[in-house]
Parts: C-alpha cells; structure tokens; sequence
C-alpha cells in the first residue's frame, strides 16, 4: 500500500537534508511494508557533479557487509538440507588452514576469534588473491574460540570457501542461482554493472572529492563486495521481515536472528548483538536485525523491526524496515538518518490494525485459568493457536505450541523447547500440568495431584 502524499513529502525532505547536512555525493534510500518497497528517495548524481545522472532506485551501490548476510542465508540452506551442521568443524569441510578447528557457527556469529582482517595489503583497496593465497599468508586466531564476539572480514572469507567447496562452484553462483534469482533482485552483482555510482573520498575540510578504487577482492570478497540497489535490497529486507517465500523456513529464519554473542564496547550497555549472519538490537524495547556496510567510497545500511513493538517510538508492523546507501567513505549518517526515516512511516502512516474475531476452540477451556506452581499463582490463557502461562518476559512466563494430544512445547525464555505435558484422572479430566517436572495444580500443592516430595498430611495449619 503506497504512503501518502504528506508522508512520501516528509521523507523527501529528511533524505534530502540529510544529504545536504552530511556531505554527501549521493543517497539512496528505501521503506518496506508487508514485504513491498513503499516509498524510496534519492538525492544527487552519481559522479558527484552537479551536472551528472542523478541516482534512482535503480542505481548501485556497494553494499559493503551486507554481503556478509546473503553468505550466512547459503551456510544456512546447507544446515537445513542435511549437508552440514553448525557444530561441524571448518577443517572437517574445507581442511588445510588456521580455522580447521573453528564451528561454522562461530564463524556465522563472529566468535570463532578469527582475525578481523587480512595478513597482508589492506584489501578493501587491494585486488585480492585466491583462498590458497589468503590461507598461505597465515591468516588465523586472536582469540579462543568460543570466547567473545570478534567481527571478522577473513572469517567470512571462509565461509565464501565453505560454500565453494560444499557447492561445488563459486560461491557468487551459489548465491545469484539460489537467492537472487528466485527473488528477483537482478541488479545485484559481484562487480558494478549498468547505472552505479561512483564510490568517493569527502575531504572533512573542503568541499572536494577523491574517487575510490574499485577491484575484485578476491578470496576476500564474500566479506563485502557485492553491489545492489534500494529495490532489489527491499526485497531482502522483504526476507528479513518474514516475506521468506521457499529460500528459507520460518524456523530457520528465528532462529539466524537470534542473539548469539553480545556486541560488547567498554562503558556501554548492551544494546548489539550478532546472529547467524544478522546483527541484531534491542534498543528501548524495540527489536531489529539487518546489517551495515562499509567499502572505501561507500556505506550502507539495512534494518527490519523484528515485531511490532516501537519500544519508546511509534508502534509499527512487524518486517518495517528501511535500507539506505552512500557513495562516500566516512560520515555518520548511518547513525541517525535510517532511523529517522524508518520513524516518520511509523509516526505518520501506523500500521493497519488488524481486527479482533473469536477464532479460539472450546476444548482448550479446560487449561485455562488460575494454575498454581507450589504457592505462587500462575494464570494460563490461550491467544491464537499458542497457551499463555505467566506473563511472557517476566520471570518464567512463556508461550507453548500444542506438540500432540496432551503435549505442549515451550517457546519463550526459560521454557524455551521444554515439554509441558496435560496428566489427566481415570474418567478424563485434567489433574495437574507437569512443566519440565514442575507440577502446576488447581489449588496450592494439592495432596491428590501427585506433587514430587508429597504433601504433609497434616494439610495447612
């Protein structure tokens, strides 16, 4: 559903101030609602004259680490067609380095303590050579692995060869073949094609301008050469957002943008977190994945709310999301200006709100209700198809899935894929829940419910 007239002008304006204000030679960006691009804006040329072809929506730009996220969804269809597993060490697939005793999980989520970037030239401004070149020039470990979160350039290198060497081709036609195409994003490609911006040094003290080099990296470039535009970026965030269409399950997805391994910077609260290939946040209770993304002349950002709670600002749709590129090496427009934008939809087109009808089944009302857990009273309610018990986030609280006749698996917090299973008497009617051996019953520690440790027969007194 487009924006309106108002909201698309307000977007306008702050896309264009934001170039005026950072220095920018151009800017591109895009908003994505229930899985459509509704609105996108470009500002400036793309070779940062005042006379040259201004930028649309179908002009490139270096994604930069972006990259990173279209390698982590390839890893992740080998997870789930049976090829490998996240356990599996690096060596086991692709043998013969430093990283042979490195996870591929730990690869995904940067805590492998892979060294964030090569042995040899600076390779953002470098051609890079082969993976037995990357390999022979020692790259290897800071850390142990496991230890902590260590972005890492090289260790998604290897992850590019993972996917060679399990694929059986280049890990580029892994990508375009398996999630490109399928999607329709074909103006996103390993090396500038057709209308792209040229990628440019801004003097902090002139208005003046340096062009950047632009190479194949190499080895190097599963980690962040690929080349796109805002519609055909929409249409990952689109994926991100839950618009998963036969590239992903749903199950795969929640569990890529869970967090691992916490961003931890010295004298801040842990707002960052890294996934399976996502960077994830939670920022005044407002969660969102996506990625940033930084070659020499160009930055990028891609973000999706995850659900729809706005934290401290607007309430949204789950899968809002915005993405944005820039045709300049440093500035801090990635800082505020992707949210600003994200924040107007949110703050003058709200989401459709969705009507309440009764869609429950009667046979459930004989679990719902007051529950008690020894002393502590536990209410348990049905919304959709999930039981409610407590209050999900607070303590112990978690929504279950039914599993089977009688058997239910949780899906939040503490009780996340712990059993909660329905013991019923001799004529049918529910006794008590067992929750992972915690027994829940109608009144507190009822003698007949059979409560693990048995109940003083002496009753309350």
């Amino acid at each position: 559903m487009p924006l309106s007239p108002t909201t698309n002008a307000r977007l306008d304006h702050a896309l264009a101030t934001g170039q005026r204000d950072h220095r920018l030679p151009s800017v591109a960006a895009g908003l994505v609602r229930g899985g459509e691009l509704v609105w996108s804006g470009a500002v400036g040329t793309v070779d940062g004259r005042a006379t040259g072809a201004p930028v649309d929506a179908d002009t490139q730009f270096r994604m930069g680490s972006i990259t990173k996220t279209f390698v982590g969804v390839a890893v992740m269809r080998l997870r789930d067609e049976g090829r490998l597993d996240l356990s599996d060490r690096f060596g086991v697939h692709v043998p013969g380095s430093h990283l042979d005793d490195v996870t591929i999980e730990q690869l995904l989520s940067h805590a492998a303590g892979v060294q964030a970037e090569t042995a040899s030239d600076w390779w953002e401004r470098t051609p890079g050579g082969n993976w037995d070149h990357l390999v022979n020039s020692g790259v290897g470990t800071r850390f142990r692995s496991g230890r902590r979160f260590h972005y890492s350039n090289t260790g998604y290198a290897a992850l590019g060869r993972l996917l060679e060497v399990v694929r059986e081709r280049p890990w580029f036609d892994v990508v375009r073949d398996e999630l490109l195409e399928p999607l329709g994003m074909t103006r996103t490609t390993l090396r500038p094609t057709g209308a792209a911006a040229q990628g440019f040094a801004v003097h902090p003290f002139a208005d003046v301008l340096l062009p950047e080099p632009e190479h194949d990296a190499g080895a190097m470039a599963p980690a962040g050469q690929l080349w796109t535009t805002v519609g055909d970026l929409s249409r990952w965030a689109a994926l991100l957002g839950g618009h998963v269409a036969d590239i992903l399950s749903p199950e795969t997805l929640a569990e890529m943008v869970e967090p691992h391994h916490v961003v931890d910077e010295p004298g801040q609260p842990w707002l960052g977190s890294h996934g399976l290939g996502w960077q994830v946040w939670n920022v005044d209770g407002a969660r969102s994945a996506g990625h940033g993304g930084s070659m020499p002349g160009f930055l990028a950002s891609l973000r999706v709310h995850l659900d729809a709670d706005g934290g401290a600002g607007p309430v949204g749709a789950p899968g809002d999301g915005v993405v944005l590129f820039t045709n300049t090496t440093a500035s801090k427009v990635l800082k505020d200006l992707p949210k600003e934008l994200l924040r107007t939809m949110r703050e003058l087109e709200p989401a459709p709100v969705t009507p309440w009808v009764a869609s429950g089944s009667s046979d459930v009302l004989e679990l719902a209700g007051m529950w008690h857990w020894g002393p502590a009273v536990e209410t348990a309610r049905f919304v959709g198809e999930h039981l409610v018990l407590g209050e999900p986030g607070t303590g112990r609280g978690s929504r279950f899935a039914r599993a089977g006749d009688d058997e239910w698996v949780g899906l939040d917090g503490y009780y996340t894929g712990e059993p909660l299973r329905v013991l019923r008497r001799g004529d049918g009617t529910v006794s008590h829940l067992d929750l992972a051996t915690f027994r829940f019953t109608r009144t507190p520690y009822d003698p007949e419910a059979d409560v693990p440790g048995g109940v003083d027969e002496r009753g309350w007194a």
